[in-house]
């Protein structure tokens, strides 16, 4: 890996619909909060690959997914709206 690129694995949430958490290696939950796994439930893989600043993703800003994944080790994008409500404290 280097500064222009960064490794993701992408899982859906079999709880929260529309809901998909990335992480940096598959299988890799060791920084994830324990009440925000329980949230998610069950989680399948969906697609793993390489972020980079031109690579662009469907509906979440890919420089605001690389920074979160560089600094917390994980990017929780949720649909809009429903995020306020369902977050764990």
């Amino acid at each position: 890996m280097n500064a222009q690129s960064v490794p993701c694995a992408i899982y859906r949430s079999a709880k929260k619909a529309d809901s998909y958490l990335y992480v940096e290696r598959e299988g890799d939950f060791a920084r994830m909060p324990q009440a925000l796994l329980d949230m998610l439930g069950q989680l399948t893989l969906v697609l793993t690959l390489e972020l980079h600043p031109q690579r662009k993703l469907a509906q979440v800003d890919v420089l605001q997914v690389m920074q979160r994944l560089q600094q917390q080790g994980y990017y929780l994008q949720m649909p809009p709206g429903s995020w306020r409500q369902d977050r764990p404290q």
